[in-house]
């Protein structure tokens, strides 16, 4: 007799699984998902739930999340073709691995907010190292994660140093964030005040912040238009997530995520 059957995350978990190696993961890490929380924090008030790309048809990476497109391909390969078929309300949903125990998550490349998830949710995430864009080879799960040593032994990039997470099974807020975490330059703002309506806690990083002055220092990283248009909306001498996010409607998406990068990148303290 045959026992009950498996759902499509269950297939996937497996599927990884089978090609994966190493120890069990050290269950006081966290998985993150990064975000701009512009609309993403009313959207997670109003709906309780975090959804993926195929959902919302946006992204703060790539635009291929639609059918026969390069997201829809690299889960096809990575998950053994079990969401080929699927809602798009079923499929995972992207975050990373804080092995770093970095305050700003494990890929704020995303976006400078993030929701920290349970460590309930680890038994349902596979992992994937580098990013799943470049096809890697090296997959993971909470049983067998080898992908921490590859990372730290790897010299990526500051905004490429991550260990991608592809959380499978619906995300609530309420059943799987521990907190809501957000850039300081959101205190006082909407977002605050949409972020309070959540049924988690609400807590504060030290700050994405940087002047033109170290703006100016950097035109090769994403190209020196970008550090114009850095230039071109600061205020004060000053770029910060609500910055960029307050002008969202006015610029190319794809040219204010490079501008964002930059941000990310060098605003640190």
């Amino acid at each position: 007799m045959s026992g009950p059957e498996l759902s499509g995350a269950e297939h996937a978990l497996r599927h990884v699984e089978a090609r994966s190696t190493g120890s069990p993961l050290d269950r006081a890490l966290r998985v993150t998902l990064n975000f701009h929380p512009e609309r993403v924090v009313a959207a997670l008030a109003d709906t309780g739930r975090y959804v993926s790309q195929f959902v919302t048809g946006t992204s703060n990476g790539g635009l291929t999340a639609f059918a026969g497109g390069d997201r829809w391909r690299w889960e096809s390969r990575m998950f053994g073709g079990v969401y080929d078929r699927a809602s798009a309300y079923d499929r995972p949903v992207y975050g990373g691995l804080n092995f770093r125990l970095s305050p700003y998550g494990a890929s704020p490349r995303f976006g400078s907010a993030h929701l920290r998830l349970t460590a309930d949710t680890l038994s349902r995430t596979t992992f994937c190292y580098p990013d799943s864009f470049l096809e890697p080879e090296n997959l993971g799960t909470a049983d067998r994660m080898a992908l921490i040593e590859i990372a730290l032994a790897d010299d990526r990039d500051l905004l490429d140093d991550y260990i991608e997470a592809h959380v499978h099974g619906p995300v609530s807020v309420e059943a799987d964030a521990e907190a809501l975490v957000l850039d300081p330059s959101y205190r006082g703002t909407a977002v605050e005040e949409e972020a309070s309506r959540l049924p988690c806690a609400v807590e504060w990083h030290p700050g994405f912040r940087l002047s033109v002055d170290e703006l100016r220092r950097h035109p090769d990283f994403r190209g020196p238009q970008y550090v114009d248009l850095g230039l071109e909306i600061a205020v004060d001498g000053v770029l910060t997530p609500k910055i960029i996010g307050d002008v969202r409607d006015r610029y190319d998406q794809q040219d204010l995520k490079k501008v964002w990068h930059l941000l990310a990148r060098f605003g640190r303290p």
